[in-house]
């Protein structure tokens, strides 16, 4: 006689601008671990949202130029980012706040226009993350002045982190957090390991069989240039930008999926091979972690070994 292993229970519900999904090994704890994640996504709401006039975030930015003291959870989030940005020489960086928002990203992504008649601003390089004065031990932090920080792509792989953590030591069970497609897995994966569809779109159905990839420990994210785009003085601009130029990222790729030991780590790469274009092969190379790149024409390259596509249902998404 053979015991049936029951199918993964989840819920999926809008969270910071996307969609948060939440799934469990087991079905009872599904509360429990709603709860846990719901908690963090709370926290780096209040924390981190550049859209909230009462976020901390806001407040540090409005502060430009003067010192001022940072709660823990900000704390932790502004070193993600500073880390990101040194590992990969500045593509990631904190700093880009003011370009993100020259494009015309100043408000939610649902709540923009998706065709601004305003003209683009003349785009001009972020300030640099190097020049950001912050003390770990004292949490106190001073910005250069209108500088404005945008934590949005590590403050979202650490929450997904972070909360799955969270969700599996309340339930001691598997746990697979994904927000927006930075994916995280805590605790025992289901047998065959979580099996995750590969898209350029992490909210559209899974409607028929597509690539897939099995995650058994550790974090998937995935960055691409499809999804979050608009138009802005009869331009279409996306929403991941060179820190080098305030411009959007050149489009070489239409999305980049890494896998890493944490969510941080994996967002940290694929959204620096957005950025590098050209150079992205060889930078992920370097780093050792698999990868799987698509070109605009469709063409996919695979790095670290990652392995051929498999073509088999799945229960997730990228974004």
């Amino acid at each position: 006689m053979t015991t049936r292993t029951p199918a993964p229970a989840q819920v999926v519900f809008p969270a910071l601008g996307t969609m948060a999904a939440l799934l469990v090994t087991a079905p009872s704890a599904l509360p429990a671990a709603a709860a846990a994640l719901r908690a963090e996504l709370a926290t780096v709401d209040l924390t981190c949202s550049r859209f909230r006039p009462d976020s901390e975030l806001a407040r540090v930015n409005l502060g430009a130029g003067t010192p001022t003291t940072v709660s823990e959870h900000f704390a932790e989030a502004l070193q993600a980012a500073l880390r990101a940005a040194r590992l990969t020489d500045g593509a990631v960086d904190p700093t880009v706040g003011s370009a993100v928002i020259a494009l015309g990203y100043d408000r939610t992504f649902a709540s923009l226009h998706p065709d601004d008649a305003r003209p683009l601003p003349v785009a001009r390089p972020a300030p640099g993350w190097q020049r950001i004065a912050f003390d770990p031990r004292t949490r106190r932090l001073r910005l250069p002045p209108h500088t404005r920080l945008d934590l949005g792509a590590t403050a979202k792989a650490l929450t997904a982190d972070r909360a799955a953590r969270r969700a599996a030591a309340a339930t001691g069970c598997g746990i697979l957090v994904s927000l927006g497609g930075d994916l995280a897995t805590a605790g025992p994966a289901p047998e065959g390991g979580w099996r995750i569809a590969l898209a350029d779109d992490h909210a559209r159905p899974v409607t028929v069989q597509g690539p897939a990839v099995a995650v058994t420990v550790g974090a998937l994210a995935t960055s691409g240039v499809r999804v979050r785009t608009w138009r802005r003085g009869g331009r279409t601009v996306h929403h991941i930008v060179d820190p080098a130029t305030g411009e959007p990222a050149a489009p070489v790729w239409r999305t980049v999926t890494v896998a890493a030991a944490t969510c941080v780590d994996a967002n940290t790469a694929s959204t620096a091979a957005i950025v590098l274009g050209d150079r992205a092969v060889d930078w992920l190379r370097r780093t050792a972690l698999p990868a799987r790149l698509v070109g605009l024409d469709g063409h996919v390259v695979r790095l670290g070994g990652w392995q051929p596509d498999s073509h088999v249902p799945a229960c997730g998404g990228s974004r």
